[in-house]
Parts: structure tokens; C-alpha cells; sequence
């Protein structure tokens, strides 16, 4: 029986911060790749729209966790602090996870923006 190695902290890979946005650009090159046969090849406007809104709340749905996970790191109701200048292991945490917040907040705001032609337009055009 081998032993596991020790799981590493979440502020030990930079994974964490660029999750949101992977989500988003999967999102992006998912919906436009479902429109595009659901349109082309099927003329299902309504399957694609059902599609992207599905597709979109997962998608919201995985960049919330993300968020979520980022907001904790970033620990900010606590310390107030968000200027995380110095070289500790504590500044390096705490950077990461506000910048994998706001990122988080960026791609969710993509994602809604991605999403507002399937519920403005109705037709494939």
C-alpha cells in the first residue's frame, strides 16, 4: 500500500485563479458550436436556446463555487486588508484568491453577456 502524498494548498497553484475564466471560453466555444449545428443543420432554434440556458446556468453555476472558494481564500471580511504587497505566504494567499474573485466576476458577466442573444433573438437569423 503506497501513502498519498499530502494535498496541497489551494494558493499553491495559480489553477485556482483561472478557473473562471477556462469556464467561460468552455462556455463560449460551447454555445456557439451548439447554435451553429442546431441552426444549420436541424433549424432547432428552441433546442439551442434550451441548450445555451442550460449550458449557461452550469456554467454560472461552476463560477459561483470558484467565487465562492476565491472569496475564502481572499479572506477580506476579516482583515479588511486588500493590498497584498509582501512576499509571505499569507499576502500570496490572499492575492490569489482576490484575483480569482474578481476574474469569477469578470467570466459570470460573460457568461450572462454570451447568453443574451438566445433570449433577446428568437430565430437562427
Amino acid at each position: 500500500m503506497t501513502a498519498r502524498p499530502p494535498a496541497r494548498p489551494r494558493h499553491a497553484s495559480l489553477w485556482h485563479m483561472v478557473l473562471a475564466p477556462v469556464i467561460w471560453a468552455l462556455h463560449f466555444a460551447a454555445i456557439y458550436g451548439v447554435t451553429a449545428i442546431a441552426c444549420a443543420k436541424a433549424d432547432a432554434t428552441d433546442t439551442a436556446r434550451w441548450t445555451i440556458f442550460a449550458l449557461s446556468a452550469l456554467a454560472l453555476a461552476g463560477i459561483a463555487l470558484n467565487a465562492w472558494r476565491a472569496w475564502v481564500q481572499w479572506d477580506y471580511p476579516s482583515d479588511q486588508n486588500y493590498v497584498h504587497d509582501a512576499p509571505t505566504a499569507e499576502h500570496r494567499r490572499e492575492f490569489l484568491g482576490h484575483a480569482g474573485f474578481l476574474l469569477s466576476v469578470v467570466s459570470a458577466i460573460g457568461v450572462v453577456f454570451a447568453t443574451l442573444p438566445a433570449v433577446l433573438i428568437r430565430s437562427c437569423l
